[in-house]
C-alpha cells in the first residue's frame, strides 16, 4: 500500500470524527430520502402502527414529535460529553495523559456520537416535510422512525455510560494497550521465531562518500516505508543508511537518512526518498513498539509514586509488560539491513533489540520500585515467565543481569528478610539461563 493511502487509512481507523460523521451524514440523508419517499408513495404511511398514530392527517403532531426528538438529543449529547471531558481529564491525570487518544480511538464512543448526532440530523431533515401548506401532508413512518432512533439513543445511553464506568477502569486501559501493541508487533513482524532465521549484519561504516538527506520539518518518526526505500536505493544504485528509527525525534534540517553518493541526486529525487519517512507532531502505534510499552510504564511509574501508592496498579502493568515482550521475542525481528533481487546491500535500518526493549519496560520500574516489595518480585516473576520463552542463552542472560539489578536495587532499602524470596527467583533463573 502506498504511503498517502496508508497513512489516511491509519487518519481513519484512529480519527475521532471521521465515523460520527459518516453516521450523522446516513442518518440525516435517510430522514430527508425517506420523508420525500413517503410523500411520493402514501401507502408507506400506513406501515406505522395506528395506536402511535391514530390521526395521520395532523402535520403539527409530526412537527412536534420530531422537534421535540431533536431538542432532547442535542441536551444529551451536551450533558454526557461534557461529563465525558471532565472524566477523561480526572484520568489522565491520575493515570497517563497519553490515555486521552486511546479513548478518542474508542468505536464506542464514536459510534454512540454517531448515532446521536444522526438522530439529530434525521430528525431536522425531516422536519420539513411535515406541513400544513399547500396541502397538509404528516410523514407519520418517517415519524416513527425517529421515535425507534430516540428508543435506540436511550438505549445507546445506558451502554455507553456502561462502557466508559470500564473504560476508564485501569486495569481495561492497560490491557488494550497491550493489545494494541501486540497487534502492532504481529503486523511489523508477522513471521514467527524459528532457528534458521538468520539477520545479515547490520556493520555498515560511514564513509566520505555519503550524502546527508535532512529533514524538511521537525516531528517524530512513525513509520518508514521500508519497501519504497529499498526500491529506490535499487533504482539509483545507491546504498541508504538510516540514522534515525522509528520513535525518534527529528529536528528541522537534521539528517535523517545518509546516502552513498547521494550529491548527485536532483531535489526531486531527494524529496522522493524524503517521503517515505512519516513524520508527526507525537509518536503512534504505527511501527513504534517502543511507545507501546511507555504508555504502560508510564502508568506504573505514576500508580507507585508516593502521591498515588497504588502497587496493585503497577504489578498489573508489570503483567501487561511482560506480554508484551514475550510476543516481541515469539518474533523473528525485522532485519536491519536489506537487499536488493542480486543479493547487494542497499538499505540500513536501526529496528529496537529484545535488550534496548526490557530497559524500555522495567529499567524506570526498576529503580522507582526499589522499596516496593510487591513490584520487585512480580518484575522477578516476569523476567523468569519471558526466559521461559527464550530459545537462546544470550538473550536469558540479558534477563539475568536486569533481574541481578532489581534484587542489588532492593537490598539498600530493604531488609534481608524482605528480599528473601527476591533472591530465590534470582537463583531461579540464573539456573534456568544456563540451560542449553
Amino acid at each position: 500500500m502506498s504511503t498517502p493511502f496508508r497513512r489516511l487509512r491509519f487518519v481513519l481507523r484512529g480519527g475521532f470524527l471521521v465515523r460520527p460523521i459518516v453516521i450523522a451524514l446516513g442518518l440525516g440523508f435517510a430522514g430527508a430520502i425517506l420523508s420525500q419517499l413517503e410523500e411520493n408513495v402514501p401507502i408507506i404511511s400506513s406501515w406505522a402502527p395506528t395506536v402511535i398514530f391514530p390521526s395521520r392527517s395532523d402535520a403539527q403532531i409530526a412537527q412536534v414529535v420530531l422537534s421535540t426528538i431533536a431538542n432532547s438529543i442535542m441536551t444529551i449529547v451536551s450533558i454526557v460529553f461534557a461529563v465525558l471531558l471532565m472524566t477523561l481529564t480526572l484520568a489522565s491525570m491520575q493515570f497517563s495523559p497519553r490515555i486521552i487518544v486511546n479513548f478518542a480511538q474508542d468505536k464506542v464512543t464514536q459510534q454512540t456520537l454517531g448515532i446521536f448526532l444522526g438522530t439529530f440530523g434525521y430528525c431536522i431533515a425531516a422536519l420539513p416535510a411535515a406541513r400544513n401548506l399547500p396541502q397538509p401532508f404528516c410523514p407519520v413512518f418517517t415519524v416513527f422512525g425517529a421515535m425507534l432512533l430516540a428508543l435506540s439513543c436511550a438505549v445507546g445511553l445506558l451502554f455507553f455510560i456502561h462502557h466508559i464506568s470500564q473504560s476508564i477502569s485501569v486495569n481495561h486501559i492497560v490491557d488494550r494497550l497491550a493489545r494494541e501493541t501486540e497487534m502492532m508487533i504481529d503486523s511489523l513482524m508477522p513471521k514467527k521465531s524459528d532457528q534458521t532465521h538468520k539477520q545479515l549484519s547490520p556493520d555498515i561504516s560511514p564513509n566520505i562518500n555519503e550524502t546527508p538527506i535532512l529533514s524538511v520539518t521537525s516531528g517524530y518518526v512513525t513509520y518508514i516505508d521500508t519497501e519504497r526505500l529499498l526500491q529506490l536505493a535499487t533504482q539509483h544504485k545507491t546504498v541508504v543508511r538510516v540514522v534515525r528509527r522509528v520513535g525518534h525525534y527529528v529536528p528541522f534540517s537534521i539528517p535523517l537518512m545518509m546516502i552513498a553518493n547521494g550529491s548527485q541526486l536532483t531535489e526531486q529525487e531527494q524529496a522522493e526518498f524524503l517521503a517515505v519517512f512519516e513524520l508527526g507532531p507525537t509518536r503512534t502505534l504505527q511501527q513504534d513498539v517502543e511507545f507501546g510499552i511507555l504508555q504502560i510504564v508510564d502508568i506504573a511509574l505514576k500508580a507507585i509514586s508516593p502521591a498515588v501508592n497504588d502497587p496493585s496498579t503497577a504489578i498489573s502493568c508489570v503483567d501487561q509488560l511482560s506480554a508484551i515482550l514475550i510476543r516481541f521475542a515469539s518474533r523473528n525481528p525485522p532485519d536491519p539491513v536489506m537487499v536488493d533481487q542480486v543479493g547487494k546491500l542497499r538499505v540500513s535500518i536501526p529496528w529496537l533489540d529484545f535488550e534496548r526493549l526490557v530497559d524500555a519496560a522495567f529499567e524506570q520500574i526498576r529503580m522507582y520500585a526499589r522499596a516496593d516489595v510487591a513490584v520487585s518480585l512480580r518484575m522477578m516473576r516476569a523476567l523468569n515467565d519471558i526466559a521461559h520463552t527464550l530459545p537462546d542463552a544470550a538473550s536469558r542472560q540479558i534477563l539475568v543481569e536486569r533481574g541481578r539489578r532489581i534484587v542489588a536495587g532492593c537490598s539498600k532499602n530493604l531488609d534481608e528478610e524482605e528480599i528473601k524470596e527476591m533472591r530465590a527467583r534470582l537463583v531461579s533463573l540464573e539456573i534456568f539461563s544456563t540451560k542449553q
